[in-house]
């Protein structure tokens, strides 16, 4: 993996790299299993999975998220991470990586909400551009889709995923900790 700076240019500025030390407050705090607790560890007030609604693009319902997830956080960046999978933009291919998840491979990259939305386009979950990984400095929530789910989770305060649920763009479904991640309708592959 490359560590000259100039690798790493996009917009005009260099941008941060993340480490393992970044992701430490992450990584071996899932679970094994089928809940929420999964991809998201079991450190937060609500969790919440959504996936676009019937008739709203990839797009629509990604922008909605991240600025649901703007009004509720503090001026801040954000890490953005992009799971390697061969057929999807990693944004910064040359990049050192992060593992997680029983060692998948993350570029996790310091940017913001703006970068969230225009860096790639398309991923596993359809044409949007949202990274498979996010989350503020200050750690008050996590987004996490993982490889083979069609869906995304969530955890944070309860106040952020009200706002998530309230909001008929993003489809959000409240969930527990121990409860099954898969949305109602959604079939498991």
């Amino acid at each position: 993996m490359s560590t000259d700076p100039r690798d790493f240019v996009r917009d005009g500025r260099v941008w941060r790299i993340g480490t393992a030390s970044d992701v430490a407050w992450l990584a071996d705090r899932t679970t094994l299993g089928v809940s929420i607790t999964a991809a998201i560890p079991p450190v937060f007030d609500a969790y919440a999975t959504f996936y676009p609604p019937d008739g709203v693009s990839f797009v629509d319902h990604e922008r909605a998220v991240v600025d649901e997830l703007a009004a509720y956080t503090p001026e801040q960046p954000w890490w953005l991470g992009y799971l390697k999978t061969g057929a999807h933009d990693i944004v910064f291919p040359r990049a050192p990586r992060v593992s997680l998840y029983g060692d998948w491979s993350y570029v996790l990259v310091e940017a913001g909400p703006e970068q969230a939305l225009t860096w790639r386009t398309g991923h596993s979950r359809g044409d949007g551009p949202l990274p498979d990984l996010l989350f503020p400095a200050d750690r008050s929530w996590l987004v996490s889709a993982l490889w083979d789910d069609t869906w995304t989770d969530i955890g944070g305060s309860a106040a952020l995923v009200a706002a998530l649920h309230r909001n008929p763009l993003i489809n959000a479904r409240r969930v527990g900790p121990d409860d099954d991640a898969l949305p109602p309708g959604l079939i498991r592959e």
